[in-house]
């Protein structure tokens, strides 16, 4: 009686395992529909993020045009900023301080793998070139992007900034980078994502270098120093210099990341309904 109950069973287990492998393989009328309801709603959400993003990136856009006019004086001194694409970095001196500008939210495509692709590439190009740099990394995303290969690195950085933020915080920012020792670099590079139109950013570069040299080196020999202490007032003008383009980069990247934000909510919406 044993083995013929024994030969049932081992008859009946192909059939029970091939049972169970059917229902797992099919969904049901209801697992469907519970899908399509679960993919409307999210199309729902990211249709109103576009929205909101693209309200916030008119406020983003006059805020960049006020921080270009209010920076035009910068770039009088330290010339404009340069484009990242395929830059060799020779221009730099031999130990630089890089600061890039990152976001601390995500769903914005991206703006923040850019940047610290770009100080990756550049790390390695100024190294490859016999020189150093550290880096100053404002934003959780680029920190934790940056810390994995590049941890030794950083040796300060900035998270949950406000954004777009203004000029006081840019100040605080520049006074940060200054008490953690910027002044010991040869140049502090800011590299952030420059708005272009709603569809398109560039990444950048800035290079800050120190007012200092003597004789003919002497910086900013064309203008008249009242008082007569011109070491002390170019103390202070670095510091509001450094202010100045953290403050235009900080615009700039905002509009950007506002734009790269519509952007990718129209794509996951459009996804959607495809789906």
């Amino acid at each position: 009686m044993i083995g013929i109950a024994a030969q049932h069973a081992a008859r009946a287990l192909p059939r029970a395992a091939s049972r169970a492998i059917i229902a797992r393989g099919m969904a049901t009328e209801k697992q469907i529909f519970n899908q399509i309801q679960s993919t409307k709603n999210i199309q729902k959400i990211t249709s109103s993020m576009k929205l909101v993003s693209a309200a916030k990136l008119k406020g983003d856009e006059n805020r960049r045009m006020t921080a270009i006019a209010f920076n035009t004086w910068a770039e009088a001194l330290n010339g404009p900023p340069k484009m990242m694409e395929n830059a060799t970095y020779e221009e730099l001196p031999s130990k630089c301080l890089i600061v890039p500008l990152s976001s601390d939210k995500g769903l914005c495509g991206g703006v923040n793998s850019f940047i610290t692709r770009g100080v990756k590439d550049c790390i390695k190009a100024i190294e490859g070139q016999g020189k150093s740099a550290d880096i100053a990394v404002i934003g959780d995303k680029g920190r934790g992007q940056l810390r994995r290969l590049y941890g030794e690195y950083i040796k300060l950085s900035m998270t949950e900034v406000e954004s777009p933020g203004n000029f006081t915080l840019a100040g605080a920012i520049a006074s940060d980078l200054i008490a953690n020792g910027a002044g010991d670099y040869d140049a502090v590079v800011i590299m952030y994502n420059a708005f272009q139109n709603a569809a398109t950013y560039h990444q950048m570069y800035k290079v800050i270098k120190p007012f200092s040299g003597q004789g003919e080196e002497e910086p900013l020999l064309a203008y008249e120093f009242e008082p007569d202490t011109k070491s002390e007032v170019l103390v202070d003008l670095q510091e509001y210099l450094l202010t100045s383009q953290i403050y235009h980069s900080f615009m700039d990247g905002a509009a950007a990341e506002q734009s790269a934000r519509m952007t990718a909510m129209e794509n996951a919406s459009r996804n959607a309904g495809e789906m």
